[in-house]
C-alpha cells in the first residue's frame, strides 16, 4: 500500500479524487489515529461507505457501522490512498515499465519532460506514486512557464 506521506505529497502537489467502489482512504484527523499514531484504513463499497455527491463536495457516509459514531465525512478531510493500477492509469502514456531490481525493489520507467527517468521503491505502489509525484511536479511546472 502507498505510504500516507507519499499519498499526502500527492494531494498537496495538485492529485485529485473522485471516489469510486474499491478506492482506499483515511480520515485526516489525528482523532481517527490508534495509539501508534497509525490511522484506519477505509474502502468505499455501497454496503458499507459510499460516495454522495452535493454540490457543495462529495460526502463519505458510513453505512450502518456500528463501531463508529460518523454519518459522513467531507473529502476534504480525507487522504485518498490510490492502488498500484490507480497509480499507471494516471501516469498515462508516460509510463514505460515496471520492473524489479537485483536487490528486490521496483523500478518505474517513465518519459517526463522528454527524459526517461526511473523511479525505485520497496513497493510498485510507491515507485508508481514517487513517478505520478514527478510527473505531476513537471506539469506545474510547465504550466507556470507557458503564463
Amino acid at each position: 500500500m502507498i505510504d500516507v506521506a507519499l499519498a499526502r505529497n500527492l494531494h498537496d502537489a495538485g492529485l485529485r479524487w473522485r471516489p469510486a467502489t474499491g478506492d482506499r482512504f483515511l480520515i485526516d484527523s489525528a482523532a481517527f489515529e490508534d495509539d501508534d499514531g497509525d490511522a484506519q484504513i477505509f474502502t468505499i463499497s455501497e454496503m458499507t461507505i459510499e460516495a454522495h455527491t452535493y454540490p457543495t463536495g462529495t460526502e463519505l457516509g458510513f453505512n450502518g457501522t456500528t463501531e463508529w459514531a460518523l454519518d459522513s465525512v467531507s473529502t476534504d478531510d480525507s487522504l485518498w490512498l490510490p492502488r498500484e493500477d490507480q497509480l499507471r492509469d494516471l501516469l498515462g502514456p508516460t509510463f514505460h515499465a515496471l520492473t524489479r531490481t537485483e536487490s528486490g525493489d521496483y523500478e518505474v520507467s517513465t518519459t517526463i519532460g522528454g527524459e526517461i527517468q526511473l523511479f525505485t521503491a520497496p513497493d510498485a505502489e510507491n515507485a508508481y506514486a514517487s513517478a505520478l509525484l514527478a510527473y505531476i511536479d513537471a506539469s506545474l511546472r510547465i504550466e507556470e512557464r507557458l503564463e
